[in-house]
């Protein structure tokens, strides 16, 4: 690891005693790539609550978010030291960011068209990365981006974070030790996202290198609700337009499809057949899917559904078994305070008492116990031994969800081939599985 002693304004050699027994020699060096909403919420507190991490750079296309996150970090760190803090250097590209040999790791927490592009560039840079989900836009960037991981030895992790959330994990262990009997389907119940936008073309804010936003996608006109809000930091609407991200299926999918694969030891899989249909806009900006519902059979005879929650099916991963069936959710939590409004329910459910009983030397499955997500990720840094959610793995659970969301356009049954990663005898569904990249962000 390298030293981000250069970086602090004053004084520039720091001593021990200013944080306390782990020296700025000893700390990993983070650099931010993405500073709205999910980086200022989650992403950059998660780590910065470690003593032997700093984060000492940010980068944004929008200049005024990555001033905002300059003072955040420093404000924290100068309330944490009780004394001014100056440490952190600001980009608006972060190609930049990755230049700077003092950062050792990096969070990025972009819009969804960037996330693999941002990796492939950061792991060939040599960081290691926290990888906001989903991986990918496409399956082909997905896979992509997981070759250039193992390819340069670095450490990725996926923000997967219901991993390291102790009732999933119990969750999965009791399917998979057979508390329910033989499992049989698993029931995924998403968010919807609503329809709208305002379709106005308007002026590029001087702040904002619009066309780098853009990046690998095709250029489109700017309007506030197409990006993000110029003013604070709530719910941004590049979530709902396709060009950008998929909707819900993979936005908030990328974390219950995850779990049914862990809980169905298929981490490295993928279903073989899948059906499903959806609703979408017609008008306005927004075009992302709404009401849907999807199915997915795997190799195991296991059959994976997707609809959207409600009240009577509230947000979760419910298994069924022969023997009875567990539900599973986040309960009251919430990854930043403008998560979309979802219905809630108990973090952990089953059908009978019993089967939530603690496990015995009678279950001899045990899976990976992380409690923190992001101090999960920085001890792989430091250990350079496997995360709970790696490059991989996530790589697998998104295509899951992208494998449905092709099925939600084609409005018919669809045959996949988890070892070639490729539709069987289908090359309109084929074509779907990449997208057309702009020739100055090709990757």
């Amino acid at each position: 690891m390298t030293a981000g002693a250069g970086l602090i304004a004053v004084p520039t050699i720091v001593p021990a005693s200013v944080f306390g027994p782990k020296a700025p020699s000893n700390c990993i060096n983070i650099g931010a790539i993405g500073t709205g909403r999910i980086s200022r919420d989650h992403d950059m507190p998660g780590v910065w609550k470690y003593d032997d991490v700093r984060i000492i750079a940010a980068a944004d296309v929008d200049t005024n978010r990555v001033a905002d996150a300059k003072l955040l970090i420093e404000n924290y760190y100068s309330k944490k030291l009780g004394k001014p803090y100056t440490g952190v250097t600001t980009y608006q590209h972060y190609e930049e960011l990755l230049a700077n040999k003092d950062v050792d790791a990096v969070l990025i927490s972009t819009p969804d068209h960037w996330h693999a592009k941002n990796a492939i560039d950061a792991v060939r840079a040599g960081k290691d990365v926290y990888l906001q989900k989903p991986t990918s836009l496409t399956i082909e960037e997905g896979r992509r981006m997981s070759d250039a991981v193992y390819a340069s030895g670095r450490i990725l992790q996926i923000g997967s974070q219901q991993r390291s959330m102790e009732q999933f994990r119990v969750a999965c262990e009791l399917v998979r030790n057979g508390r329910i009997g033989q499992l049989q389907r698993i029931e995924i119940r998403l968010p919807g996202d609503p329809p709208g936008g305002n379709t106005e073309e308007m002026p590029v804010p001087a702040n904002l290198d619009y066309d780098k936003w853009l990046g690998p996608t095709p250029f489109v006109y700017y309007t506030e609700e197409r990006v993000h809000p110029q003013q604070g930091y709530g719910r941004p609407g590049w979530l709902r337009c396709e060009q950008f991200g998929a909707g819900m299926i993979t936005g908030w999918g990328a974390h219950h499809f995850d779990i049914a694969h862990w809980a169905m030891d298929k981490e490295y899989s993928g279903p073989v057949e899948i059906s499903g249909k959806a609703e979408f806009a017609t008008d306005g900006l927004w075009n992302v899917h709404g009401v849907y519902e999807t199915e997915m059979l795997y190799d195991n005879g296991v059959i994976v559904t997707g609809t959207t929650d409600s009240k009577e099916k509230p947000n979760g991963v419910l298994f069924t078994g022969s023997e009875g069936w567990i539900f599973v959710s986040r309960g009251a939590y919430a990854a930043s305070a403008n998560d979309p409004i979802s219905t809630r329910s108990e973090a952990l459910q089953a059908s009978d008492p019993k089967i939530l009983s603690p496990l015995t030397d009678n279950d001899p499955v045990r899976l990976y116990v992380s409690t923190d997500h992001h101090g999960n990720w920085l001890e792989s840094v430091r250990t350079r031994k496997m995360n709970i959610t790696p490059a991989e793995v996530a790589h697998r659970s998104c295509t899951a969800c992208l494998l449905q969301h092709i099925a939600m356009k084609l409005d018919r049954k669809l045959y996949w081939d988890p070892a070639t990663e490729s539709f069987k005898n289908d090359n309109e569904a084929n074509a779907m599985i990449s997208r057309p990249q702009r020739s100055a962000y090709d990757f």
